[in-house]
This record gives structure tokens, C-alpha cells and sequence, in this order.
């Protein structure tokens, strides 16, 4: 089990991000067809960002334990000693990731938080 270095960390997050801004301002525009023509309620981009961030991550690292990103990098997500996570490690993973702080923690604990707070590790495959 070798765990993914920063470089590999980084390129999944960007190449994730980018996937996810996507999904969440296509999902804004067609949201705002619908305020402008029938009075619907008006949601915040920043809104429809976070939760499709956080739906991305559950549902993708859930079924597979791979995003896109990881996909790319030839990477999973795993539990301490080795195994698929359940989806409770994988929902407080994904939760720990909405949080602002989240990215900080790598100078201090080698990982970030949500990793630490998850239990779990990024690896090669």
C-alpha cells in the first residue's frame, strides 16, 4: 500500500473541482431558467457548489472509492489498513471536505483533515 504523494493530491483536487464547478453551474443556469420564467425560489451559486461537492465525493467514492480525479491518477481512497471504507467513513469524509479549514491541515498532519478525521488514505494502485 503506497500512499499518493502532495503533487497527486493536488492534481486529483483540481481535476475534481473543476468537474464539480461544472456540474453546479450547469445545475445554476438551468435553476435560474426557471426562477426568471416561473417565479421558482432563488438558490445561491455558492449553495448548489457545496452540495454538489459533497454529492460528487459521497456518491462516487461510495460505489467505487475513486473519483475522476483519482481515475486519472491511478488512485483510491482506503481505509487504514487497506480496505474499502464504509459509507459512514466515506460520508464524514466527504462532510470534513465542506469545511474551509479542510486543506490546512496538511503541513502538520501530512494528510488533510479529512483524512485524518475519516480515518482513511489515499493510495496508488
Amino acid at each position: 500500500m503506497r500512499i499518493v504523494g502532495t503533487g497527486t493530491r493536488i492534481l486529483n483536487f483540481i481535476v475534481d473541482t473543476l468537474i464539480v464547478f461544472a456540474i453546479a453551474y450547469t445545475v445554476y443556469k438551468i435553476r435560474q431558467w426557471y426562477v426568471f420564467y416561473y417565479g421558482a425560489k432563488f438558490i445561491n451559486f455558492g449553495y448548489l457548489f457545496f452540495a454538489a461537492l459533497f454529492m460528487y465525493y459521497f456518491l462516487l467514492e461510495s460505489f467505487s472509492g475513486r473519483t475522476l480525479g483519482k481515475l486519472l491518477s491511478y488512485s483510491k481512497v482506503v481505509t487504514m489498513q487497506g480496505k474499502k471504507p464504509g459509507v459512514m467513513k466515506i460520508f464524514v469524509r466527504s462532510l470534513m471536505r465542506l469545511t474551509i479549514i479542510d486543506m490546512f491541515f496538511i503541513p502538520f498532519l501530512d494528510k488533510p483533515l479529512h483524512d485524518y478525521v475519516s480515518k482513511t488514505e489515499v493510495v496508488e494502485i
